[in-house]
């Protein structure tokens, strides 16, 4: 199964280098052969015969060549961060989402297994950016003379999540551009980077606040215009690069970038659970996934395919979504109150409050999501004075909207 855009096979076996050599030499007995046996897969492997360790080890190194990921259904608690990751993935335009916490909050593991409950989108075949065909106005250079001389072969992949690792380079980043081709030939000679892979998908970047500042620019352009410009020595080529940003920092680490903190909409704080109950079921959890990860993905997969059908029932019934005069300025009066600068919040409130009422199946914003949605814009937006810790308070944002 693609989960993030890599797939790592198994290499041939000597066995099966030696049939291909000697194809030609077997053609005339190959009728007085038995048939070969079926292709079994990593869970038939690892639970066919229990009290045989060879084949269950084989089974589970099958199974972690090709990344099966923990199932994102299968993280305990977190709720908060669940919901802002869920919302994006409704809602791209909202615009990221910042977790902050602790090591070993299940940051990394709720991100990476957000891949398998999203639906797929439509990409032109053969495009290296992954562009949408019913979007001609923002297609790339490649698509867009392609489509001059008929129409766009199409198909439907499932949504990538990218890594982008704190000490990548710049060329990795944006993409290179061959100097020695461009001028000898007048071509584009583009190499994409991470933010081509990443267009129409979600660009994960596991400790955001340790990004190096060329990173941290580029990034800002891009999420500003959904555009990613690589120019040199007056050569340049653009390809669409519109993603989703969603960032995980450790606070004792260092603190974001302000320019790149506006940017993201949302943040959550994930901490440690206290309840002993919980923490037993994912020590629990965690070990029956280590022993078999395919038979531990198969509990989870009806569970799975729910969160996946509620995503794809609220991608088509947010745009009739309304939000009336009322909720607007309880939007409006609640940026005030807590003093927030320009009007981004009150616009990310809005847009998050309307996809958290789709996903819970209404066609109307309520204040449950108005609340919802302004306890994930506000807290990195407050305006901090010397005498004010600038602390949210979820209870003086229920009572004022109550």
């Amino acid at each position: 199964m693609r989960i993030t855009g890599v797939i790592r096979e198994r290499s041939p076996s000597i066995e099966t280098v030696r049939e291909k050599s000697s194809e030609k030499a077997s053609e005339k007995d190959a009728d007085s052969r038995p048939a070969p046996p079926k292709e079994r897969t990593a869970s038939s492997i690892a639970s066919s015969n229990p009290t045989d360790e060879k084949s269950r080890s084989f089974g589970l190194t099958l199974a972690r060549s090709k990344r099966l990921l923990y199932p994102f259904a299968a993280i305990v608690g977190q709720e908060k961060m669940k919901r802002a990751l869920i919302l994006n993935a409704i809602n791209p335009s909202i615009g990221g989402v910042l977790i902050r916490g602790q090591k070993g909050t299940a940051k990394s593991t709720a991100v990476r297994g957000l891949a398998e409950v999203l639906p797929g989108i439509e990409v032109v075949v053969g495009c290296r950016f992954g562009c949408d065909p019913n979007d001609e106005e923002n297609l790339c250079w490649e698509c867009a003379e392609r489509l001059a001389l008929g129409v766009l072969p199409t198909e439907v992949r499932p949504t990538r999540v990218v890594d982008l690792p704190v000490g990548a380079t710049e060329d990795r980043v944006v993409g290179s551009l061959d100097m020695e081709r461009a001028l000898r030939g007048g071509e584009r000679a583009f190499e994409p980077g991470i933010l081509a892979e990443a267009n129409r998908g979600i660009l994960y970047i596991d400790e955001i606040n340790l990004l190096d500042d060329y990173v941290v620019d580029a990034l800002l352009d891009s999420a500003a215009m959904g555009i990613n410009t690589v120019e040199r020595e007056g050569v340049s080529a653009s390809h669409p690069a519109s993603f989703i940003i969603v960032g995980s920092m450790n606070p004792e680490e260092g603190e974001l970038r302000p320019q790149l903190l506006d940017r993201i909409a949302l943040q959550v704080e994930v901490e440690g659970i206290g309840d002993v109950e919980q923490r037993v079921e994912i020590i629990e959890r965690r070990n029956a996934f280590s022993r078999d990860p395919a038979k531990f993905r198969d509990e989870f997969k009806a569970e799975s395919d729910r969160l996946k059908s509620r995503i794809i029932s609220a991608k088509k019934l947010l745009p009739r979504i309304g939000t009336g005069k009322g909720e607007l300025r309880k939007i409006a009066q609640i940026c005030i109150e807590f003093g927030v600068d320009g009007h981004r919040a009150d616009i990310m409130i809005e847009r998050a409050a309307r996809t958290n009422a789709a996903f819970e199946g209404r066609e109307r914003v309520e204040t449950s999501d108005i609340v919802a949605a302004a306890e994930m814009v506000l807290p990195h937006r407050m305006r901090k004075t010397p005498f004010d810790d600038g602390e949210f308070s979820p209870e003086s944002l229920r009572s004022m909207v109550t």
